[in-house]
């Protein structure tokens, strides 16, 4: 590798940017007799080396390196300073550098004075102006980038699943007033979600291509438009037709998952994404209660008692709030840690992205069509028990409206809690069990378990063993989701968005097949095939194989390809393997390299990555 030549510069200090060397053994190139430079990276000392770098060779003791030094009649060349632009110079939260600044913390809340946990060990005493919104004598971290998209890729979620189904409480209603049949009714269930599959494909690749930020506003602004249109509805067509519009905010679980997955680290995102694809569903519990239990009810008193006017105009309400929540989100928040996408291209510090390429590495990954079979048993659950949780307990146990509705919300609220669970005990399994593998473990044992409640749920024949077996399911349904979606970083990291989009929208296809069965059998009969199909969907985790990971039964050592240090397990087995290793992932490698003449010049150094950096080699067969 040649560089440019600059104007001979041969004693004045330099540091080597990263992207002077190949792949992503990147360092720096050192002399012994050099002064020390305040790199907060590095405590190396470095100097500008000038010459051309030939070779770096990697070997059991450490890398050498073959470096041409400039003959003295020819200008001498030095590595310069990187300058890499982003937006924000420092951050609230620790962050690794190695992973474009993603938060290593998820730090919800923070008392007034509160130390952080970042690698310069500096206090965090922010005042409410610099991100934080005081509440009681916390506060709540709204901090940019990471904490402020994290909340409002939340909340974006939780106003889309408002949206997606404010119409299901009202179903018993609109059914008498309309005079539709069950099985027009479920129809109307089934396009319902059935056209978010579409949108979830289309959306992850673009995810890739222009970040969350805006096709969250773009989204919610345009499904909210046929949601304040649900009063004009006179036919089952028309239901349907409705309910199909209304279905494209739900592919806005595509944007909440990649939003997160690019601002928080390997070692939380698992975490992460189920805290916010958890609250996000929550709004299909609130919806049940708010607009079935809340706003129904008070809509009736106004109109004096008339349901139909009630319900006609009841979904004016979320229409608006979900449209204003659109145009907050395109402004006050950012695409990446290091700032919006169209800023990064511009500045030359993001490449341009093949939507197109992006979705056909996502599809091809057979990984991607078994997560996508696993999360269609567990999200694809939920949205069938939105549906159909009201008319259930209205039909079966001659339940109101609204006393239906308050109990079909108990499925939904077990969101707040339960899906961020999933995550984290899919990221305590990484990190203690064998990475990958022990994710994929806590996978099955969350999907045979929902498997087995959904089955007994089937045959439970009175009011409170039903909603105490709905409530219990509820829990592993919702942790399975966030165990997946714990899982899918890791598929094809370049290509997340497309991954996240297929995998979601497997989501959809579950519930559309899922209400096939309710709409051609009795609901007993609908809830034994759904435990029963959620119960060998336990069982494709056997068949998982991500590269540089231990499959589900693996017992011998990987070798990892693309693998994080920061995995206890798989660091514990490499010490234990190689004596050499360094105990200190920062001490210097020492090397070599050739001057003109051919003969070898004195012990240089290259500085390798910091500890929790991602590091990717090349390993010859």
């Amino acid at each position: 590798m040649t560089l440019p030549a600059k104007e001979d510069h041969t004693n004045d200090p330099a540091t080597a940017p990263e992207s002077a060397l190949p792949g992503s053994q990147r360092g720096v190139v050192d002399e012994e007799d050099d002064n020390t430079s305040n790199n907060p990276r590095s405590n190396s000392s470095k100097v500008a080396t000038t010459g051309t770098l030939t070779t770096i060779n990697l070997e059991d003791d450490g890398p050498s390196l073959d470096y041409n030094k400039a003959p003295a009649d020819e200008p001498s060349l030095e590595f310069a300073a990187p300058t890499e632009w982003k937006m924000y110079p420092s951050y609230t939260l620790a962050v690794d550098p190695s992973q474009d600044d993603k938060a290593t913390e998820i730090n919800l809340f923070s008392w007034p004075c509160q130390r952080s946990s970042n690698s310069n060990d500096q206090e965090r005493d922010h005042p409410p102006r610099a991100g934080r919104r005081f509440l009681g004598f916390i506060y709540i971290d709204l901090s940019r980038p990471h904490m402020r998209a994290f909340h409002c890729s939340w909340w974006c979620f939780f106003i889309a699943f408002f949206i997606w189904f404010a119409i299901a409480p009202l179903l018993p209603e609109i059914k008498d007033d309309l005079g539709l049949s069950k099985s027009e009714v479920w129809t109307s269930n089934i396009v319902g979600v059935g056209g978010t599959i579409v949108m979830r494909f289309i959306l992850g690749p673009l995810c890739d291509k222009y970040g969350a930020r805006i096709l969250f506003a773009v989204v919610l602004c345009v499904a909210s438009i046929p949601t304040a249109c649900t009063g004009l509805v006179n036919s089952s067509e028309g239901l349907c037709i409705l309910r199909l519009f209304i279905g494209i905010a739900g592919g806005t679980f595509v944007m909440c998952q990649y939003w997160t997955s690019s601002m928080f680290s390997r070692e939380v995102v698992g975490t992460a994404n189920a805290i916010v694809g958890g609250w996000g569903n929550l709004g299909g519990g609130v919806t049940q209660v708010v607009m079935g239990s809340v706003l129904f009810p008070l809509f009736k008193v106004f109109y004096d008692g008339n349901s139909e006017k009630a319900w006609r105009t009841v979904c004016v309400v979320p229409a608006v709030v979900a449209f204003a929540s659109g145009i907050m989100v395109y402004y006050v928040s950012d695409d990446a840690p290091k700032g919006n996408y169209s800023d990064l291209k511009k500045h030359g510090v993001m490449p341009l992205v093949s939507a197109t390429q992006s979705f056909r590495k996502g599809a091809v990954n057979l990984n991607t069509w078994l997560l996508f079979v696993q999360y269609g048993c567990c999200f694809g659950v939920e949205l069938t028990m939105n549906n159909a949780a009201a008319s259930y307990f209205h039909d079966e146990f001659g339940l109101d409206t609204e006393e239906a509705a308050a109990i079909a919300s108990l499925f939904g609220w077990m969101n707040l809690f339960a899906r961020g669970l999933g995550g984290y005990v899919s990221d305590y399994a990484n990190t203690n069990y064998r990475g990958v593998q022990g994710r994929l473990r806590v996978q099955t044992l969350f999907l045979a378990c929902e498997g087995a409640l959904v089955l007994i749920f089937a045959i439970s024949s009175t009011l409170p063993s039903a909603i105490i077996i709905m409530v219990a399911f509820s829990l592993f349904v919702q942790a399975a989701e966030g165990s997946t979606f714990g899982i899918v970083p890791y598929v094809d990291p370049p290509a997340t968005g497309s991954v996240s989009g297929i995998v979601g929208a497997g989501g959809n296809m579950g519930a559309v097949l899922f209400g096939l069965g309710f709409l051609l059998f009795s609901y007993r009969v609908g809830f034994t095939i759904m435990g029963g199909a959620i119960f060998v969907s336990s069982m494709l985790s056997f068949f998982v194989t991500i590269r540089g990971q231990s499959r589900f039964l693996e017992t011998k050592k990987t070798t990892s390809i693309s693998g994080s240090y920061n995995d206890a397990e798989q660091q514990r087995e490499e010490e234990a393997d190689d004596s050499n290793r360094q105990e200190d992932q920062n001490k210097p490698w020492s090397g070599t390299y050739k001057t003109s003449d051919g003969s070898n010049s004195e012990p240089v150094t290259l500085v390798v990555p910091e500890q929790n950096e991602e590091m990717t080699r090349e390993v010859n067969s």
